[in-house]
């Protein structure tokens, strides 16, 4: 059983670099596309790391099992049973004891159980950070010049910079005097971004790849895509601040 389980997951650490040299190669030849299209390429590299291929040549295996177990088996086929019968049993019971079973597939196991628990316990103290600035936030009015609405907006004292906090119901946590050198449009042209990752879910997307790292810490493209899925969802957002009609020059000093 150790055998066939470290055979499958070697084929599908395989197939899953094959489809990220595939989606790098694609990425290259959409590099003149729009920046949300390689991001979501980027996400299905990812997602691939949780979607082994054995799952479903196991479902196809069993559908196919089934659908010949329903075929009534012709007469012959019981005689012979009776005829071979008896050497298939004593054939059965000349075979040797099983060897003992190796011990490296354990230890490698339980390497990769201790890696797990080191990145859990990482992005952990990552996420505690960030549950201390948010419980520490005041709400903050911006006035009616800032497109506010059905969002809500906190300042702290933690962040360095604006960023959205949470999936289900995500928060807008700006740092600590940020609205107070900013013109109401370079303010806007900040919010206009924050509610695009909102808007496209990113958070939940960060999140997705976020247990593909903790699963295959091991694999270290895992861990450049997360690079390239940070690079294209900003660029995703600037593109779309911009075609929103944004003026450039008020969104650059906004986040200068």
């Amino acid at each position: 059983m150790i055998d066939w389980l470290s055979f499958d997951v070697v084929a599908h650490l395989w197939q899953s670099t094959l489809v990220i040299g595939v989606v790098w190669l694609m990425t290259l030849a959409l590099r003149g596309n729009r920046a949300h299209v390689r991001h979501w390429l980027w996400l299905a590299a990812s997602v691939k790391f949780l979607v082994p291929l054995s799952w479903f040549v196991s479902l196809g295996a069993q559908l196919e099992w089934r659908t010949a177990s329903s075929i009534a088996q012709p007469a012959a086929t019981f005689v012979m049973e009776e005829i071979l019968a008896p050497p298939v049993i004593a054939a059965v019971a000349s075979t040797p004891a099983a060897q003992p079973m190796s011990a490296w597939p354990w230890m490698l196991a339980s390497i990769w159980a201790v890696g797990v628990a080191g990145v859990l316990f990482w992005w952990w103290r990552q996420w505690r950070l960030v549950r201390v600035a948010l419980d520490q936030a005041k709400p903050i009015a911006l006035g009616s010049a800032c497109d506010v609405a059905d969002l809500t907006v906190m300042s702290s004292a933690w962040r360095f910079e604006p960023g959205v906090v949470g999936i289900w119901r995500p928060v807008l946590l700006l740092p600590e005097g940020l609205a107070d050198p900013l013109t109401p449009a370079q303010l806007n042209t900040v919010i206009a971004h924050e509610r695009c990752h909102i808007a496209r879910r990113d958070n939940l997307a960060a999140a997705v790849h976020m247990v593909v790292e903790a699963l295959f810490w091991f694999h270290p493209l895992v861990w450049w895509i997360e690079r390239r899925m940070l690079d294209e969802r900003e660029r995703a957002c600037d593109e779309a601040v911009l075609s929103a009609g944004n003026d450039p020059d008020e969104y650059v000093a906004g986040i200068l």
